[in-house]
C-alpha cells in the first residue's frame, strides 16, 4: 500500500517537475523576469499542496484549493506593473495561473490532462506570438512621451501632427510643469507611419524631450 503511494507520488513530482520545466524554459528562452526556475517551483508547490490536500480530510480540499488560487492571485498580481501609460506583466501573470493549474491537476493525477494542456499552453505561447508579429507588421501600437514647450494651442498642434500622418492617437497623461507641457500619447498606425511621424517630432524645435 505503502510503496503504491510513494510510486505514485514521486510519478506526480517527477511530471509536475516536467509541465512547470517546460513553460518555464520557454519564458527564461525569452529573457522574462519570471524563468525556468519560477514556473518549475510554482509547478511543484501547487503539486504538493493538491497531494496533501488528500490527506487533509472531508472538506480541507476545497478549502486548500482555494486557498492556492488566492495565493497565485497574489503572485501573479506581483508582476505586473505599469511604466507611464503601459501595462506590463499580463502576459507572465496569465502564465503563472494556468501553470498553478497544471500543477494541481497534476496533483489530482490528471498527468495526461496535464502534459496535453502543457502542450496547448506553449502553442499558444509560441504561435500566437508569430500572428502578432504578423499583425504589428499592419498596425502598432506605440506609447509616446512629447515633452514641448507650453502653448494654449499646443495640444491642437500635435492633434493635428498625429492626424496628419494617419495614424490614430488616444491622449494620457498630460503635465504642465515650469513652462513645458509632458504628454502621454498612445499611437496606432502602420510602421513606416510611425517612423515619418518619429522623424518629424525628432525635428520640431518645439520638441524638448522625446521617448517612444
Amino acid at each position: 500500500m505503502f510503496e503504491f503511494l510513494r510510486n505514485e507520488i514521486i510519478l506526480k513530482l517527477a511530471a509536475s517537475l516536467v509541465v512547470g520545466g517546460l513553460i518555464g524554459a520557454e519564458r527564461e528562452y525569452r529573457s522574462k523576469s519570471a524563468g525556468l526556475r519560477t514556473f518549475t517551483l510554482i509547478c511543484l508547490g501547487c503539486t504538493i499542496l493538491t497531494i496533501l490536500s488528500g490527506y487533509a480530510g472531508y472538506g480541507q480540499t476545497d478549502r486548500i484549493a482555494a486557498n492556492i488560487i488566492t495565493g497565485i492571485g497574489f503572485l501573479g498580481a506581483g508582476v505586473i506593473f505599469k511604466t507611464d501609460d503601459r501595462v506590463q506583466g499580463l502576459t507572465t501573470a496569465a502564465i503563472i495561473w494556468v501553470t498553478a493549474s497544471l500543477g494541481m491537476a497534476v496533483g489530482e493525477g490528471h498527468i495526461l490532462l496535464s502534459v496535453l494542456a502543457t502542450l496547448v499552453v506553449l502553442g499558444v505561447m509560441v504561435g500566437f506570438k508569430r500572428i502578432e508579429l504578423i499583425l504589428e507588421r499592419s498596425s502598432q501600437t506605440r506609447h509616446y512621451r512629447i515633452v514641448y514647450l507650453y502653448s494654449p494651442t499646443g495640444f491642437k498642434h500635435y492633434r493635428k501632427i498625429f492626424k496628419t500622418f494617419n495614424v490614430s492617437v488616444t491622449r494620457g497623461k498630460q503635465t504642465v510643469s515650469a513652462g513645458m507641457i509632458t504628454g502621454h500619447w498612445t499611437v496606432r498606425g502602420k510602421p513606416e507611419e510611425h517612423e515619418k511621424l518619429i522623424k518629424y517630432l525628432l525635428h520640431d524645435r518645439d520638441v524638448k524631450e522625446f521617448d517612444f
